[in-house]
């Protein structure tokens, strides 16, 4: 299969590639990593006739900690820049984790946490724990700037409410007192598959009370989905397995699943109790985020 034709642009700038975008308008696609977008180019899934690389912008792939926001990850940082940063493994290693199931290492190395947002596929691994975690996104244009919980971002299946003439350039994880985090999924081999199910938690723990949880739900709606009537079970008691089942029981009946090739809606929607109860555990138990 080959690539239809297409104009190319690589932008020294977020600004130039900003001013790209608006003056390109709805025929101009972002190229970051590119494993997405080049293969549905290829298979004729889409063909956008301009094509706007961030090969140049460096910038977008630092991960760091500013004091005041948090960890600043840039939307062109691959997954294995995730998966081997010291930083992430020393404050969320959860986060490194979730990256680390993303596809395989190949995959990883080329494609980017911004690519992986902005294609909002309900089975992408990273952005459950990212909503756990209270993450936010930043989309810049040539009218400047705008910042949005990332769990207000994605509108349904493979759409957002990035503008056309936007593009990501950061993820802020903000500093937070929670104790403990964790990512799980389930898919259908051991390595590289899409998720079945995902589960992300992140917990304040105080002794054996849940102060404060967040869990995000992947593969179990149209879009990532906080499940924050089972937050609300845990949330202010102290956890004992009866309390762990009974969030997940309120999991399962808050996600939306759908059938589909890889398991009915009923096996999803009882792997989201399973897996809540496990992931609201190894949160609790194992005490870093």
């Amino acid at each position: 299969m080959y690539l239809p034709d297409f104009e190319y642009h690589m932008p020294a700038s977020v600004a130039e590639a900003c001013a790209l975008l608006a003056e390109k308008g709805p025929a101009a696609k972002v190229l970051a990593g590119g494993t997405d977008l080049l293969d549905k180019m290829k298979e004729g899934r889409t063909a956008p006739g301009i094509l706007i690389s961030l090969k140049r912008l460096e910038a977008l792939t630092r991960i760091e900690y500013v004091a005041g926001k948090g960890v600043v990850i840039g939307a062109r940082a691959t997954h294995n820049a995730i998966c081997n940063s010291k930083l992430l493994q020393d404050k969320y290693l959860s986060v490194c984790e979730a990256a680390h199931h993303m596809a395989n290492n190949q995959i990883r190395n080329v494609g980017t946490i911004g690519g992986n947002i902005a294609n909002a596929v309900p089975s992408a691994d990273l952005p459950p724990i990212l909503i756990a975690l209270g993450a936010s996104i930043t989309l810049a244009s040539c009218k400047g700037e705008r910042v949005m919980a990332l769990e207000d971002f994605f509108t349904g299946l493979g759409t957002t409410r990035i503008a056309q003439d936007e593009l990501i350039t950061h993820i802020v994880i903000p500093d937070s007192p929670f104790t403990g985090s964790t990512y799980i999924k389930f898919g259908l081999r051991r390595s590289g598959a899409l998720s079945v199910v995902g589960v992300a938690v992140a917990v304040e723990m105080n002794g054996d009370v849940c102060k404060k949880a967040r869990i995000a739900l992947g593969a179990s709606a149209p879009t990532p989905m906080r499940a924050t009537q089972a937050e609300a079970v845990i949330c202010g008691h102290t956890v004992d397995d009866d309390l762990l089942e009974a969030a997940g029981v309120c999991a399962a009946r808050e996600c939306r699943t759908r059938s589909s090739i890889r398991g009915s809606e009923e096996y999803r929607r009882d792997m989201v109790r399973v897996f809540t109860r496990r992931a609201l555990r190894k949160a609790i138990n194992e005490g870093h985020v």
